[in-house]
């Protein structure tokens, strides 16, 4: 009885291990936050929200967000042994082969692909795939090459919203004009963000031979001016919606007093060029996005 209550302890602890590992793998944080995004873009573009379809569009996002992180695990293994906040991975530490994460990546790339296209329209399945080949295939092996990389990263990035806008849509599925707005806040949002993380993990970067800041000098004035540059032209975008009409004046106080709050720590990285200043931008800006987006929204 013992041994038996000793074994079922052991294989309980067994498949936590491995529920976490998976979690690890396609990182579980950063794919809810994601997928929220094309959950608001699909509120946003629906005359009245589908809930069954929403339920579907989580798990298709879910899905394809999983395996572009996945698939981004597999071809940083060796690279991410070298940092130390990617070294305990699964894969680093070989608690997952090389075979497994394939065949899991695989597996949730094809299922959310064809969740999108068959129960949301074709187009967004073209735009999850899109999503899904920029990120791997485009963006993770430019990391190392140039800072150019975050450009590209910021196209897959910004698909979320308008995947979500198309999904509200019928037939083979339209991308209107809202859907184009709602890319265009989180395409110009990516460029601080992508920065602000950057300038926080530039030495653990640096031993995987990333290149993520936008100066080649890394923490300088020069990479802290760009970023406040773009936190500055984010603002202006960030209330197209409201100039265009899809939301208030309630919403574009909101968008406005965010787009201040972020814009002044921005400033306080260009004039004090620390870390501490880049990770309380960083912050700023997992606040920024999700409360600007929901101002649009609530405001529609």
């Amino acid at each position: 009885m013992l041994t038996e209550n000793i074994n079922t302890a052991e294989n309980s602890i067994s498949v936590m291990s491995k529920v976490q590992d998976y979690v690890q793998f396609v990182k579980l944080r950063l794919a809810s936050l994601v997928v929220l995004s094309a959950v608001i873009g699909f509120v946003i573009g629906s005359e009245q929200v589908n809930w069954s379809k929403m339920l579907l569009l989580i798990l298709g996002g879910f899905l394809v967000t999983g395996a572009s992180n996945g698939f981004n695990q597999i071809i940083e293994k060796n690279l991410d042994k070298l940092m130390n906040r990617t070294q305990n991975r699964p894969l680093p530490q070989e608690r997952m082969s090389i075979n497994e994460s394939f065949m899991l990546a695989s597996l949730m790339g094809i299922a959310g692909i064809a969740v999108l296209t068959i129960f949301m329209n074709p187009m967004s399945g073209i735009l999850g795939a899109l999503a899904l080949v920029l990120y791997t295939l485009v963006y993770t092996p430019l990391k190392r090459v140039t800072p150019f990389a975050v450009f590209v990263g910021a196209l897959p990035g910004a698909i979320p919203p308008l995947l979500g806008c198309v999904a509200a849509t019928s037939g083979f599925g339209e991308i209107k004009f809202a859907a184009w707005l709602m890319f265009a806040v989180q395409f110009m949002w990516q460029f601080p963000h992508f920065w602000a993380i950057a300038w926080v993990l530039d030495d653990d970067y640096k031993k995987a031979g990333f290149r993520m800041l936008p100066s080649l000098g890394g923490r300088n004035k020069s990479s802290a001016f760009q970023v406040l540059v773009y936190t500055l032209f984010l603002l202006p975008i960030s209330l197209f919606p409201v100039f265009f009409g899809m939301s208030g004046i309630v919403s574009a106080f909101v968008i406005s007093a965010c787009g201040g709050l972020f814009a002044y720590q921005a400033y306080i990285l260009f004039k004090e060029c620390t870390v501490e200043a880049a990770r309380r931008l960083m912050f700023g800006s997992f606040i920024y996005l999700p409360v600007v987006q929901l101002a649009v929204m609530i405001g529609k």
